[in-house]
């Protein structure tokens, strides 16, 4: 995966010449409109089908960290996903937002889901087992006031692109290459 990352779903840059001969030879009758508006309209099944692959329960909820652009500016935000379930990470809450669920090249499950405010950045990991509440009320309070560092999360979650890179069959680096590639 080196610098790139792993695409698992996305709406957005949707290019219609990439769907145009499949669409025509499926759908001869309809306009170039109507075929476009079938275009999101597949898509957006491919999004279900990615939820049914990614139907992995963990043993932890998943933390999700978010670097939100609002109409106020950039403000950093945390929730949990109490299910524990990958497939619960690939919802974006909003249906006026492009949204792209990849796994980066650290391991990690992010996304960047754009809106008519800006740019949201998700982070996704999942409390490693044996963590304290303690610890995790620090975590979420360091987050709560933006200080948290990168060791600080890392310490007490861990990386969800191992569980996805299972289901779809691609190798990310082992955690130590990936900590010595972000140096």
């Amino acid at each position: 995966m080196n610098d790139e990352k792993h695409i698992i779903w996305s709406n957005y840059d949707l290019d219609y010449e990439d769907w145009r001969d499949d669409l025509e030879a499926e759908y001869p009758d309809m306009s170039e409109d109507e075929r476009i508006a079938m275009m999101y309209e597949i898509n957006g099944d491919y999004l279900d089908d990615q939820r049914v692959n990614l139907n992995v329960q963990l043993s932890q909820p998943i933390l999700v960290i978010g670097d939100l652009g609002l109409w106020r500016g950039r403000r950093m935000g945390y929730k949990e996903i109490d299910s524990g379930n990958i497939r619960d990470c690939l919802y974006s809450g909003r249906d006026d937002m492009y949204s792209t669920w990849y796994v980066d090249r650290l391991g990690d499950l992010r996304c960047d889901a754009i809106h008519h405010d800006g740019t949201n950045h998700y982070l996704y990991r999942t409390y490693k087992d044996g963590v304290r509440e303690s610890q995790i009320d620090l975590l979420k309070d360091k987050l709560y006031r933006g200080i948290a560092t990168r060791a600080d999360i890392t310490r007490i979650t861990r990386r969800l692109g191992d569980d996805i890179a299972k289901v779809y069959g691609f190798s990310i680096p082992r955690q130590r290459q990936a900590a010595t590639l972000a140096r």
